[in-house]
């Protein structure tokens, strides 16, 4: 398949026009007229659209009314197709704090789908490991988690659960000041990203899990201390450690003023996740959460008491907010496609547009309206019927 006169995301991170030859993998890119690349039979003619990598949301409990921690295999597939249907072609279910055996059931479940998705027929996104969000939190920050859940950074446990992943653990979230020795962050880091989040840790102590292995912070700003003059906390922390950081950018946990703040600060180094909950995709109501009840009205979802829980949007959603709010398009497509990825250690396969990567690609309209999805080179309307 060839796709002709798009304006085309390279990997300088900057859109050119280009044409490009896809199979399975991005096959040749040709920018200049000199290069124009031999029709093979199959062409798209994409002239005023933007061609973008498939997004990658590192960060998403569930759509759908169906969530990543239910173990339900039918349940994965059917988040897995609406994430593509919504230019989601990568993910990594993440897991709510829950208890050890209804983990290592959602571990397994998430095992058997990845290791099944390849036969999986019609548009969907693939699973590209897990996040972990707890339970090694904090019960002072604890946000939507559930207390009774809530446990000390317990290394053991969390080999449990990646051996019932089958390694598919790709990120965790931790509260430092769970771990005072950092041990647990020390050893976890070998084996996955170690996020600090739902926390109370001031800037000595994120300094200290940042030196010790941790290099991401989990939707800054909410569940943790904030940014004081005299007491940084994560967020100073976080920008001298050169950590990467999550901003779910829904309008509702954070205000606009605050996103391009943060990208003045953080600029190259920001990922934009959906914190997305089982309400997504679906009409105001009643859902859950990690056993408790969520109350969604007019898109934004609390728990009983008022608390902010996770969202009711997409990773799309957020890249279209973005741009809203000021941020350059360019800018906000890295920071939902190459830097997600490079922070789940996949930065070298997808969330790029390079020869050699992964054929996950997107279709816009001048106004990031979502056209066309291509996944492993397969063609797909916005509609999920292959061309």
């Amino acid at each position: 398949m060839i796709l002709r006169n798009g304006t085309v995301f390279c990997r300088d991170q900057a859109f050119c026009q280009a044409d490009l030859k896809i199979g399975t993998a991005i096959e040749q890119i040709a920018v200049r007229p000199e290069e124009r690349i031999v029709s093979d039979g199959s062409e798209l003619d994409l002239t005023g659209k933007y061609v973008i990598p498939g997004l990658v949301d590192i960060h998403t409990h569930g759509v759908r009314n169906r969530d990543a921690s239910d173990g339900d295999l039918e349940g994965m597939e059917i988040m897995s197709r609406f994430y593509a249907s919504r230019g989601i072609t990568s993910w990594c279910p993440t897991t709510m704090t829950l208890s050890e055996e209804e983990l290592t059931a959602a571990m397994k479940t998430i095992r058997q789908f990845a290791g099944a998705q390849d036969q999986m027929e019609g548009l969907h996104a693939s699973c590209v490991g897990i996040h972990l969000e707890g339970p090694f939190v904090s019960l002072e920050k604890k946000g939507a988690q559930a207390a009774e859940h809530v446990k000390k950074p317990d290394l053991e446990l969390f080999l449990r659960l990646q051996e019932a992943s089958g390694g598919l653990v790709r990120m965790i979230t931790v509260a430092p000041e769970e771990d005072r020795d950092f041990v647990f962050i020390r050893e976890a880091s070998k084996s996955c990203t170690v996020s600090l989040g739902h926390s109370s840790a001031d800037y000595e102590m994120a300094a200290g899990a940042f030196a010790a292995g941790a290099s991401h912070v989990t939707h800054m700003y909410n569940a943790m201390n904030g940014l004081h003059h005299r007491k940084p906390g994560i967020i100073g922390a976080a920008f001298d450690a050169g950590a990467s950081v999550e901003l779910i950018c829904d309008g509702l946990h954070l205000q606009p003023s605050v996103i391009r703040l943060t990208e003045a600060m953080f600029r190259g180094r920001i990922t934009l996740i959906s914190d997305s909950m089982r309400c997504a995709g679906m009409p105001d109501g009643e859902y859950s959460l990690g056993g408790q009840p969520v109350f969604v009205r007019e898109g934004k979802a609390t728990l009983r008491d008022g608390t902010l829980a996770g969202s009711s949007i997409t990773l799309m959603d957020a890249l279209r907010n973005v741009v809203r709010f000021g941020i350059p398009l360019e800018r906000a497509v890295r920071y939902a496609t190459s830097l997600p990825a490079s922070v789940i250690g996949a930065g070298h396969c997808i969330g790029t547009i390079s020869e050699g990567y992964r054929a996950d690609l997107l279709v816009l309209d001048q106004d990031l309206n979502l056209e066309t999805v291509i996944t492993g080179g397969r063609v797909w309307d916005a509609g999920a019927q292959e061309f």
